[in-house]
């Protein structure tokens, strides 16, 4: 286990590893040395990890950005974003969203577990991930828009890809609140459950995640997130490929 001095405490069991923000006085709201220490460990996953958790200590998943800490005048403060040359702003944003995309990686499953607020960054956070349990008493915005902001934490395209462009433009430009009903019933939830059943609706997901080989996983992953990048018969030839590729595999032909 490593120790959250940055606000972050990773565990790796076997083939999970959870990642928790742990700063449950300000709701885990987020700093520039989250995201670092999180880029950092993703760096340096073991190979046998199959499944990422991704959760908040405390009664909120994430309150978003720590505007403490981005209204300061310090490294990572809007103040000193907005005097870097404009490459250099957006290449320090690079490394802020490093934190989240590989989330997406395509050897691993990610899971968040989303209790409370998941506000701006964390609702970001929660949308990197590959599926989401959320607590009933989750509530979801894209609030950088009431900072004068925009999304710039890899969650527009996610966001767009589960809801539609008219929903995640409406989500976005408002602002808005959406409490977990609203969540599952616009396709943000792969599961909701009530708040005192939420770690155990992890634990059967992450079983069932790891219940077959990883091979075949993978090949899935990597069919579905790229399905809607391909034409049907793009589609077609990417399935027939993986097929052979796991029929060599299993008769021991694979190189």
């Amino acid at each position: 286990m490593t120790p959250g001095a940055d606000g972050v405490r990773i565990d790796c069991a076997g083939p999970v590893a959870t990642v928790t923000l742990c700063r449950p006085d300000v709701l885990n709201a987020q700093t520039p040395a989250m995201w670092h220490a999180v880029r950092d460990f993703s760096r340096d996953l073991p190979g046998d990890v199959r499944v990422v958790v991704v959760r908040g200590e405390g009664r909120a998943f994430s309150a978003g950005l720590d505007l403490a800490v981005a209204g300061a005048t310090g490294p990572g403060s809007f103040t000193e974003l907005a005097t870097l040359p404009e490459a250099a702003c957006a290449d320090r944003i690079a490394e802020f969203q490093d934190a989240f995309t590989w989330l997406h990686r395509p050897d691993v499953i990610s899971v968040a577990a989303v209790q409370g607020h998941a506000i701006g960054a964390g609702f970001q956070l929660a949308l990197a991930c590959d599926l989401r349990i959320l607590a009933d008493d989750a509530r979801l915005s894209m609030a950088e828009v009431t900072l004068g902001l925009v999304p710039d934490l890899a969650g527009t395209k996610r966001l767009v890809d589960l809801v539609g462009y008219a929903r995640a433009l409406e989500l976005c430009v408002t602002g808005r609140r959406m409490d977990a009903v609203e969540a599952d019933r616009i396709g943000l939830a792969t599961l909701v459950v009530p708040r005192a059943e939420l770690d155990d609706a992890v634990r059967d997901l992450t079983a069932g995640l790891l219940a077959h080989p990883r091979d075949a996983v993978v090949e899935i992953k990597a069919l579905l997130a790229g399905a809607a990048g391909r034409s049907p018969a793009e589609q077609l030839r990417a399935e027939r490929e993986a097929q052979t590729r796991r029929l060599r595999d299993l008769a021991g032909l694979g190189e």
